[in-house]
């Protein structure tokens, strides 16, 4: 029986490109208690392979995390499917706001320790004991309240490109080092402020919000579907649209654009852009924002070096990386002394 993919990321590229056919982006998470997570991680991996559902997965004791791509034709039996699972039944699904047949090229399921890295212990507080899930309506409404603080709970890389106006964007790395951060810079504001927070799809802010409560917070809201839903909802009832900017994904397409404005710059230049970009130098990989112009002039690098090093043969390259653990720079998306605007 297969419970693992068998086909490289190029293979399963040409068959989607020779396939053509409509693929729908989406997310969704549950937080439930999961006996036995490797045999629930096979149990979707079997299902989901036969229905050609492609994506990054996390199961864990505590629930599952899921970005998927699903074939259009197939949405209804992919729903009808996590609807028999008790905990999914109904869950809210995000849609993406912008497609890509090749938003995911395999599907990974993976058995982690939680479905967000948190660092947090949950075994010192109530995780049930979530914040208010509020609509794009009430996020609206809240916002323009004097007596709220918005918070963006995304890593630096992720605000860079899109926002909420007037919302504290903390220079982190990830979202466990946010945590603590954020409280330490809000603890005066526990007992009589509006502590309003916002993510990609949620996930984060459905663990952060109990947190935060726990540590003494009276008022806490979080936006209901995140970023993804709220613009779905912004759309569809002609509301203002507080968001500027690309929402940042964790798939191929990188960010999904909501409105045209640029605010974020050329990490090399220093002119104005959103597009993030990986190294062309696989041993290098780093995540950043480059222009048009300097992808051309670095031929896709961060660096002259990675430059040199990419322009070599292939064996070559692979000889060099031989014996050597990931770089480091892999997981210090858009900060690298070699980025002139972007340390």
């Amino acid at each position: 029986m297969q419970l693992y993919n068998k086909l490289s990321a190029k293979e399963r590229e040409a068959l989607l490109e020779e396939a053509g056919e409509d693929r729908l982006t989406l997310s969704f998470y549950a937080y439930a208690k999961i006996g036995n997570p490797e045999l629930f991680r096979n149990h979707l991996f079997i299902a989901w392979d036969q229905m050609d559902v492609l994506g990054r997965i996390y199961v864990a004791h505590e629930g599952i995390n899921a970005q998927l791509s699903v074939p259009a034709k197939r949405f209804n039996e992919f729903k009808e499917f996590i609807d028999n699972i008790y905990f999914l039944e109904n869950v809210r699904l995000n849609i993406a706001i912008e497609h890509d047949i090749k938003s995911f090229l395999k599907l990974k399921v993976k058995v982690r320790k939680k479905i967000v890295a948190d660092g947090l212990n949950d075994e010192t507080f109530d995780v049930t004991n979530k914040g208010v899930h509020v609509d794009a309506a009430k996020f609206n409404e809240l916002i323009r309240d004097p007596n709220t603080v918005l918070v963006d709970m995304r890593n630096h890389y992720e605000s860079e490109i899109g926002h909420f106006q007037g919302a504290i964007t903390p220079d982190v790395d990830t979202f466990r080092d946010s945590l603590p951060i954020i409280e330490e810079d809000l603890k005066d504001y526990k007992e009589d402020k509006n502590l309003v927070m916002y993510c990609t799809g949620g996930i984060r802010c459905e663990k952060a919000s109990a947190y935060y409560k726990h540590r003494g917070f009276k008022n806490v809201f979080q936006l209901e579907g995140g970023i993804i839903e709220y613009t779905r909802q912004v759309e569809k009832q002609k509301l203002e649209n507080k968001f500027i900017g690309k929402n940042f994904v964790f798939d191929h397409r990188r960010a999904e654009r909501i409105t045209e404005d640029v605010i974020a710059q050329c990490h090399q230049c220093g002119k104005a852009c959103d597009t993030h970009v990986n190294c062309a130098n696989e041993a290098c990989h780093l995540l950043f924002i480059q222009c048009e112009k300097c992808a051309q002039k670095m031929n896709n690098c961060c660096s002259d070096n990675c430059k040199e090093i990419a322009a070599l043969p292939y064996e070559k390259q692979k000889e060099l990386r031989k014996g050597k653990g990931a770089s480091n720079k892999i997981f210090k998306k858009g900060r690298s002394q070699v980025l002139k605007f972007k340390q």
